[in-house]
């Protein structure tokens, strides 16, 4: 593959080599494959174009094309379901890139193993440094920023925050993806979000 992904399990890994190529054919980059297990199998992809835009159309072409390699390969043997979508604004991150692309913003992380006694972490993303994704988190009164080594890495998303949703529109906005109305619509609720008072719960009468 270009580029390392995290993944959980050994299928993981053999599935997204088989599929990453498919994407870039397209025109598309893999963000995350997870082969969910259960009673009915569900294989999720996530793909996107170079410039973090996916379209419906996009999605049913990555599907069909998909579907129709892993006919041929066989490396699932029981049925399964096939879901492709795009990775969402609170994205995964799977590739040591995401973790510089997205610094500044707070992201839930969790390691294969246990690192000092904790297996997850939650802090602000401070890009990267060699093969480590560096985070900043609160250690008691005082924010220290650590080192994780990517091969550590099962799991790690970003949290949906007011600034997360603002950067994400104003991009697709620049990208033209997205008109100004619509942009100033999404800036108005947050903005009276922010604003409200915290609801007052309601307090029981005694009798």
């Amino acid at each position: 593959m270009s580029e390392d992904l995290i993944a959980k399990t050994a299928i993981d890994k053999r599935l997204a080599q088989i599929v990453e190529p498919v994407a870039q054919d397209l025109g598309l980059e893999l963000v995350r494959l997870r082969l969910m297990s259960g009673q009915h199998p569900t294989l999720q992809i996530m793909a996107q174009r170079p410039d973090g835009s996916m379209e419906v159309e996009d999605c049913a072409r990555l599907s069909t094309a998909v579907s129709a390699v892993l006919d041929v390969e066989d490396p699932i043997t029981d049925a399964y379901t096939l879901e492709v979508s795009s990775p969402g604004i609170d994205r995964p991150l799977t590739r040591l890139k995401d973790f510089e692309q997205w610094a500044g913003h707070e992201a839930k992380i969790e390691t294969s193993e246990a690192i000092d006694g904790r297996r997850r972490f939650k802090g602000v993303l401070q890009g990267t440094e060699g093969d480590e994704v560096l985070l900043e988190i609160e250690q008691g009164k005082e924010a220290v920023t650590i080192g994780l080594r990517f091969d550590w890495l099962s799991d790690a998303k970003l949290v949906l925050t007011d600034d997360l949703i603002r950067e994400t529109l104003r991009a697709r906005q620049d990208a033209g993806q997205i008109d100004e109305a619509q942009f100033d619509a999404v800036e108005t609720v947050l903005d009276d979000e922010e604003g409200q008072d915290a609801p007052v719960a309601p307090q029981e009468e005694k009798h």
